[in-house]
């Protein structure tokens, strides 16, 4: 019988030494229902992590499970080349669901696979090769997706994609101009402009922009950055591309994170809590780029029937139950609750940022300070202070110093301020 002594030295003799786990003892996951989840020895712990944000409504989600379970009973695979029901009818629900005049529809199985869909449709459409990425981005783990990623230790090999420009990211609280948001004229959106002027022929395919930065640590653009840069890209010839994969479905607050700017992109990539945990991901964009690809093009897991038969369950879920706003309201109490935190421990605790249900914490070494130095030792030991009590949380940005919180769309108060008196305690004990 296994315990978790044993699959932790399995993990470590099979399993390349790169993938990382939380944690000096890491928590061998057994099961888990709805909001919390078990190890192995029985140890029960509340999930505000999701999956890094995949388990949209909830682990084992029951009516997720039933159109999972009635789907494999009829059919489990069956690849793009065929037509199949579940397929056809998300396909419709993506074209509803998407902002104004997306109505063409792409699967893959991951976000890797969107992102670099939506670069060839972009360079396919536009004829121009070049695209705009930002620092402190995540793109995935291929070549192409590496070469857009802008976080060095998520790349393993060098820039292999040299038509990929990174322009300053939009990251307020260590403003590359060290300036304030309040009085910058966002610089940062405008330098997009002499960055293609500069770095670039002239002629773009596009720009590929998370609405919040996920990997980079909850960075939360102004609504006003994607306005002036959207225009920018669409007078070099770009198309600009919204990429949703962690933003996407209510997660922010609204259906998507862009819908906050006001701004209607040409394209969107999602994935991650398309289909509460299940592979799935998606390219929604308009009638006219779509038709631009010429060429066949298969996926033969993109669309999967019980993928999509899940993703089916999970949007219902979503739409019906007015999900996004449970975020907005759900997620102010975690907003308030944390700044309520804050206020005992204003030294280590930086800027609290992001929207709805994804919310980021940054830890500093002193906030006092100018140069607010990145407090990676907080966050390894908030981490083990947080697990100890019972509460699953993430850690990103690139200098990893960065709590992610991001609980399922469908969290209740209860779990809320548990979740809070935990952090609270946590902070107590390493403060």
């Amino acid at each position: 019988m296994s315990n978790s002594k044993n699959i932790r030295e399995k993990h470590n003799e099979y399993l390349f030494e790169a993938v990382k786990n939380f944690y000096k003892e890491p928590i061998v996951v057994e099961s888990g229902k709805m909001f919390r989840v078990k190890d192995i020895d029985g140890n029960s712990y509340l999930d505000f992590f999701g999956g890094i944000l995949t388990v949209s409504v909830g682990h084992a989600n029951e009516e997720v499970n039933a159109a999972v379970i009635t789907q494999i009973e009829k059919l489990t695979h069956i690849s793009s080349l065929y037509q199949s029901i579940p397929v056809v009818e998300f396909a419709e629900v993506m074209a509803k669901l998407a902002p104004n005049n997306l109505e063409k529809v792409f699967f893959t199985a991951s976000g890797t696979e969107a992102d670099e869909t939506a670069v060839m449709m972009a360079q396919v459409f536009t004829g121009n090769s070049e695209l705009i990425a930002l620092r402190h981005g995540y793109s995935g783990r291929s070549l192409l997706a590496q070469s857009l990623t802008a976080h060095s230790s998520y790349r393993a090999l060098p820039t292999q994609v040299s038509a990929i420009k990174h322009a300053l990211s939009p990251y307020c609280y260590r403003c590359p101009f060290k300036q304030n948001p309040d009085t910058c004229g966002m610089e940062c959106a405008k330098d997009v402009d002499e960055l293609i002027k500069t770095t670039t022929t002239g002629n773009i395919a596009g720009m590929l922009v998370e609405p919040i930065q996920g990997v980079g640590g909850f960075i939360t653009p102004p609504d006003e950055y994607f306005q002036i840069v959207s225009e920018i890209v669409r007078k070099y010839g770009g198309i600009f591309i919204s990429d949703e994969v962690q933003t996407g479905f209510g997660r922010t607050g609204k259906i998507w994170g862009i819908d906050h700017s006001g701004v209607e992109p040409d394209m969107i990539t999602t994935a991650k809590g398309i289909a509460n945990g299940m592979p799935l991901a998606a390219v929604v964009t308009t009638n006219e780029i779509a038709s631009s690809l010429n060429k066949n093009t298969i996926s033969p897991f993109g669309g999967n029937p019980v993928s999509c038969a899940a993703a089916n369950a999970t949007v219902n879920i979503i739409e019906r139950d007015d999900l996004a706003t449970n975020s907005e309201e759900m997620g102010n109490i975690l907003f308030n609750g944390i700044r309520n935190i804050q206020g005992d421990h204003k030294k280590i605790m930086g800027e609290i940022r992001g929207r709805g249900l994804m919310v980021g914490v940054e830890l500093v070494v002193d906030e006092t300070t100018k140069d607010r130095t990145p407090n990676t030792k907080a966050v390894d030991q908030l981490l083990e202070e947080t697990k100890s009590r019972g509460l699953l949380v993430g850690r990103g940005g690139l200098y990893g110093n960065c709590i992610r919180i991001t609980p399922a769309l469908n969290i209740t108060k209860n779990e809320v301020d548990e979740a809070l008196d935990i952090l609270s305690e946590s902070f107590n004990a390493i403060d």
